[in-house]
């Protein structure tokens, strides 16, 4: 197989960044997870109530595909009209630098 002709590192780009820096990237957010059995879940229907493994003091988890990356809390936005949800980071997961 043929070698490159150039190895691209940070320096090799326009202030030392790379290009990939301004790809958007989507965040998950995990409130909990519910475990249920097909039966149960075959059953939901509109107001079924299901318990989650968290409690509503519990922090949320922020995934990158399947890496957490930090965990926050949830809030509503300050002078939101319409009850918008924001995330405020309680720790960022030292293996999110790795990203």
């Amino acid at each position: 197989m043929d070698e490159p002709d150039t190895v691209l590192n940070d320096r090799s780009f326009e202030g030392g960044r790379h290009p990939f820096t301004r790809l958007p990237v989507e965040v998950r957010i995990v409130v909990g997870r519910a475990r249920l059995k097909v039966e149960e879940l075959l059953s939901l229907e509109k107001s079924s109530v299901l318990p989650l493994d968290k409690n509503l003091a519990d922090p949320v988890e922020l995934y990158v595909g399947d890496r957490l990356i930090a965990r926050g809390v949830l809030e509503e936005i300050e002078g939101s009209t319409d009850g918008q949800l924001a995330v405020r980071i309680l720790d960022v997961s030292d293996e999110s630098a790795s990203l």
